[in-house]
């Protein structure tokens, strides 16, 4: 489930030029602004794995408590089944933030008009992929 030496690069139908900071939804924290608080602070920490648990989590809005003594419960059944990637993030889909997974599977955020972002992009050792488009077609 995790990536591991791979970049993730902003999806080509995204009106972004640059790495956005995600803003709330109506007033509520939203998916985009959650991943961005998990990765952003704290880049190389958490594998994508931990990520979407974390997600998981908030939006069934699972008390802290149970997470942390049904932790493998609730893990086991949200990977039970197959589940969307990182390439469906908001992130990597509208506000303009590659992805970059290290050989340990950890995470960073990579704006897309950083002079990173386009190492990253051309570097030949890593696996390559591109954000989901945000629509068909």
């Amino acid at each position: 489930m995790d990536y591991f030496s791979t970049f993730i690069a902003v999806s080509p139908d995204t009106s972004a030029r640059a790495g956005t900071v995600p803003a709330e939804r109506g007033g509520n924290t939203s998916i985009a602004m959650l991943e961005y608080e998990l990765i952003a602070p704290q880049p190389y920490v958490l594998r994508q794995s931990e990520v979407l648990f974390a997600v998981h989590v908030w939006r069934r809005n699972i008390p802290a408590a149970d997470v942390d003594t049904k932790r493998p419960e609730l893990w086991q059944a949200l990977f039970s089944k197959p589940l969307a990637c990182m390439r469906t993030s908001p992130l990597a889909k509208i506000y303009g933030w590659g992805l970059h997974f290290d050989e340990g599977g950890k995470v960073a955020l990579v704006g897309m008009e950083t002079a990173s972002y386009g190492r990253l992009r051309a570097d030949t050792a890593l696996h390559q992929k591109v954000a989901l488009r945000r629509m068909r077609g």
